[in-house]
């Protein structure tokens, strides 16, 4: 199945600063902000121009790619600035400030603040000069940055809240983005408002644990009351979206919304992780497979064109093959048609890299099984749509995505627009449609 972007993405902006951002649309959102940032601090006068790449540590994969591209960037530009940030300079800086091609290396907190760019240091410090990275669980606080629009892209994302208070076995993102903490919930409004007004169609609501929304706030708001609220005070919102959610924690507001408004579109990304329970508990995952069954369940009688995807793991250290045969199983059973799968890759300083291991090839092995689950589940749920029609928000000329997330090409439409299409078929990877008629988005 496509992915939904495409990781190490390069954005060239005015003023000769480039941003290549890696992972999740949390990642996507800060990128806007520290471009602006940058920008701000003077980073585009600089002879030869700036590269910001914003990583991500979720896997050792992911950082793997980013220094691979940070090694192309300064071939393909001698003579620029390479600044590099995110969760993956955030977990392990002096890796990155050991790197001849970095200039300065940022911690979360600090790319999104014009003064960081501004003490960008000059040719040839050391290592630890380079690196400038604060201690992330000092932060206590999110502040709603507001951006005008995101580039490059159809659809715009908010943040509502970062880092994680949860201390999943396999999961390094909380020392990347520290405790859990809430945008107050009349920035993020506003932000929907200011987005909406210039002409975004679509909204996507984005964190790192978004489901614990609010409980860092005044009166414990959850994530619902926040839904609700931006799809009561900005009417012009036609599409409001959610990002990954855990579904143990989805409330009663949000389940409600679901089930009554139109504009919050019929897509939940969930993190299940394994549909074992054994292994769910070596994770310190706080559902079980029955759990996350009965979700998918009950949100399809509120909702039955509810279109569900989830992440995966494969290979989690101790996984025997009756174990993985259940989360191959919940595939079906929770009606999943967008998969993310992730070989298990054990991350230095979580509980999961001390843990038996699972055979390299077993992993790969059990990661290939279960994309080809999802390629089947996909392939199904495409070929469930055959003559119905979708509200399409087109994203690059011929291809778009439905209210459900699904893929779509057309023949017909501006980025940003919405079209309402039929479909006539699929090639296995997309929806083929014809067009009935375009609005304006």
């Amino acid at each position: 199945m496509p992915a939904p972007f495409k990781d190490g993405d390069v954005a060239k902006g005015p003023n000769r600063i480039e941003m290549v951002t890696f992972g999740c649309r949390l990642n996507t959102y800060e990128s806007e902000v520290m471009r602006r940032e940058a920008e701000t601090a003077g980073l585009g006068a600089l002879a030869g121009g700036a590269v910001i790449f914003n990583t991500c540590a979720v896997t050792g994969e992911a950082v793997r790619q980013a220094k691979q591209a940070i090694r192309k960037a300064r071939r393909d530009n001698p003579e620029a600035r390479i600044i590099v940030t995110g969760c993956a300079a955030q977990t392990e800086p002096q890796n990155f400030a050991a790197m001849d091609e970095v200039d300065l290396v940022l911690g979360n907190e600090e790319k999104l603040k014009a003064n960081s760019y501004r003490a960008l240091p000059d040719f040839g410090v050391n290592d630890s000069e380079k690196a400038r990275v604060n201690d992330i669980f000092s932060v206590r606080e999110t502040a709603g940055h507001m951006v005008d629009a995101i580039e490059g892209r159809a659809r715009a994302f908010v943040q509502v809240q970062n880092g994680c208070d949860h201390r999943c076995t396999f999961c390094i993102i909380p020392y990347g983005r520290g405790n859990s903490r809430s945008v107050p919930m009349g920035a993020v409004v506003e932000q929907v408002k200011r987005l909406t007004g210039n002409g975004y169609a679509e909204i996507v609501l984005t964190g790192v644990d978004m489901t614990s929304f609010g409980a860092d706030l005044p009166g414990a708001p959850k994530l619902g009351r926040l839904v609700k609220s931006i799809l009561r005070q900005v009417p012009d919102v036609k599409r409001l979206r959610l990002s990954s959610i855990d579904s143990i924690e989805a409330d009663d507001d949000l389940l409600d919304a679901m089930a009554t408004e139109p504009r919050l579109m019929p897509h939940l990304h969930l993190s299940l992780q394994s549909g074992d329970d054994m292994i769910l508990k070596r994770m310190k995952r706080r559902h079980l497979r029955d759990q996350s069954i009965r979700f998918c369940e009950d949100v399809r009688k509120l909702r039955p064109d509810v279109v569900f995807g989830a992440d995966i793991i494969a290979g989690f250290p101790t996984e025997t093959e009756a174990m993985f045969e259940n989360s191959a199983k919940i595939v079906e059973e929770c009606g999943l048609t967008h998969l993310h799968v992730f070989p298990f890759s054990p991350r230095e300083g979580t509980p999961a890299a001390r843990m038996p291991q699972v055979r390299r090839e077993v992993v790969k092995q059990r990661a290939a099984r279960l994309r080809a689950a999802g390629e089947t589940a996909y392939r199904r749920h495409l070929s469930s749509l055959s003559g119905t029609r979708q509200s399409i928000l087109i994203e690059r000329d011929g291809l778009g995505r439905t209210e459900g997330f699904t893929l779509a090409a057309l023949a017909t439409g501006a980025p940003g627009e919405i079209v309402e299409a039929t479909v006539t078929g699929h090639d296995g990877a997309r929806l083929i449609t014809a067009p009935l008629a375009a609005r304006a988005a």
